[in-house]
């Protein structure tokens, strides 16, 4: 997406929203008033985006390195780098609600899946000081880890319907319910998911829970348009694998919670607005080979 429609973008949902969530907000009367920011909150917010849409590995180098040197003109007032990292985290909502107000669309069928959020390396556990309380030692299929985990529903575009963030040793079934709210159709799972009351309360609600059965379950019967879904499950994989490797929503060098949650939103966002994304064809001919 080109800088200028990226801008505007962002610029337009500001114009409805800041003002009023400014409205809400309430001030401590004891606190002092600071330096007024003289870049806006659609400048930071877009720049956030940017740096998850460009191949910079550090925010630092892709602020000091590119920002600062390339896109003077673009940003008029532009704010060194320390101003810059302590003035961000006020976009944190914005953002937040703009990545909520990205277009998504019902398709009745839908892939739900988990991953882990390292903060450190696990034999840095114990040292480790910035998600002291909050992040957990947990086991997933690649090993133990110390972290987070990000809950994701997507639907057949490749689109994410709604994310849950939760601390490592959370159930993967216990946000689905949640997720799910106001959709109906298919929800395709790994075995991770498997649970009959669960299957029960989703059906009841509209939505079909599907899985692969494990070893020691009953084969029960299936059509082929079923089967052939069950097999592009892996859609939500390489959702997955794009927020890590290319939003970069992943990364062991935060020095606080707020810049923590303010980089995984904007990474989540920019996936949102990139122009093509993992997707199935879910036509019956797309899916099964005669």
């Amino acid at each position: 997406m080109i800088l200028e429609q990226l801008y505007c973008l962002v610029d337009d949902f500001n114009l409805g929203f800041v003002e009023a969530w400014e409205a809400t907000l309430i001030q401590e009367g004891a606190c002092k008033k600071g330096w007024e920011c003289r870049m806006s909150v659609s400048e930071i917010m877009t720049i956030m985006i940017l740096f998850h849409q460009k191949n910079y590995r550090t925010f630092k180098h892709f602020y000091t390195g590119y920002v600062a040197v390339f896109l003077k003109k673009e940003f008029p007032t532009l704010l060194s780098y320390n101003r810059f990292v302590e003035q961000k985290k006020r976009v944190i909502m914005p953002l937040f609600f703009f990545m909520i107000s990205l277009s998504k669309q019902q398709t009745g069928i839908y892939f739900v899946d988990s991953t882990t959020i390292k903060v450190c390396h696990i034999k840095r556990e114990k040292q480790h000081k910035v998600f002291a309380g909050l992040a957990k030692k947990s086991k997933s299929s690649m090993g133990w880890f110390f972290g987070f985990k990000l809950h994701l529903l997507i639907n057949s575009c490749g689109e994410i319907m709604a994310i849950k963030f939760t601390q490592a040793t959370v159930d993967d079934r216990s946000p689905v319910l949640d997720l799910t709210a106001g959709l109906y159709g298919k929800l395709i799972a790994d075995k991770g998911y498997i649970s009959a009351n669960l299957k029960e309360v989703l059906f009841e609600r509209g939505i079909e829970l599907m899985t692969k059965i494990r070893k020691n379950m009953k084969p029960k019967m299936m059509d082929a348009f079923d089967k052939a879904l069950l097999r592009k499950r892996a859609i939500v994989e390489s959702v997955i694998d794009q927020l890590k490797n290319i939003s970069q929503i992943e990364h062991s060098r935060h020095r606080s919670v707020s810049n923590f949650i303010l980089n995984l939103i904007s990474g989540l966002t920019a996936y949102g607005l990139q122009p093509k994304k993992p997707a199935i064809d879910t036509s019956f001919s797309g899916l099964v080979t005669v």
